[in-house]
């Protein structure tokens, strides 16, 4: 088992804390984790794009002129497709883009981006955040003081004080842990995790 240090907001270590293996050290697979980010963004669509065929175009219920002896072209309507203002042919239609995907891959996929992390040492387990009060100014210090820009940070539960002073970082993401999911670890350069939130992470992966 690997043992990294917990670090105040001074970036002083204060103790150490034991990673499980079968959490932060699986082997990675490069494919499952792009299934996994490809269910969640497909997940995340709306589908509510929608165009409307000629026979839902308001209008073109007679014929625009007699079918000889104009000169012109024959037509039957003026929501044809080929008219301006007429239908759309073969265009979207609301539906729906998800996918199903097991429990248990996507169980594993979060391992493994949390093990990608670990593996890259851009994993810090952290006491607290040294805010007494919601300011993204002690929110950028903090980060500062780890070396950190762009970073996803992992609280045991919704925390107001830290959501609310890192909201307007736009490279920081702050998340609860039964929020915490594959797209948002490796779409983060460096994963914070608060240390009462690394048991919450096991018992959650333990289902």
């Amino acid at each position: 088992m690997a043992t990294i240090p917990v670090v105040n907001a001074k970036n002083e270590k204060v103790s150490e804390v034991t990673l499980k293996e079968d959490i932060y050290a699986v082997p990675v697979k490069k494919g499952l984790l792009h299934e996994v980010v490809r269910w969640q963004m497909a997940r995340w669509r709306a589908g509510t794009a929608c165009t409307k065929t000629r026979g839902e175009v308001r209008g073109g219920g007679r014929k625009p002129w007699r079918q000889k002896g104009t000169g012109r072209a024959r037509q039957g309507s003026i929501r044809a497709p080929h008219w301006v203002g007429g239908g759309v042919v073969f265009g979207p239609k609301p539906r729906d883009y998800s996918f199903k995907l097991n429990k248990k891959q996507r169980s594993l996929a979060l391992k493994m981006a949390l093990s990608t992390r670990a593996q890259e040492g851009k994993l810090i387990v952290v006491e607290d955040f040294g805010l007494t009060q919601i300011k993204t100014k002690d929110f950028v210090s903090f980060l500062k003081q780890l070396g950190v820009g762009d970073a996803l940070v992992v609280v045991p539960e919704r925390d107001e004080l830290v959501e609310k002073s890192a909201r307007n970082i736009p490279t920081v993401k702050v998340l609860s842990v039964e929020g915490l999911n594959v797209y948002d670890v490796l779409d983060h350069e460096y994963l914070i995790i608060k240390r009462e939130a690394l048991s919450k992470i096991e018992e959650r992966l333990s289902r």
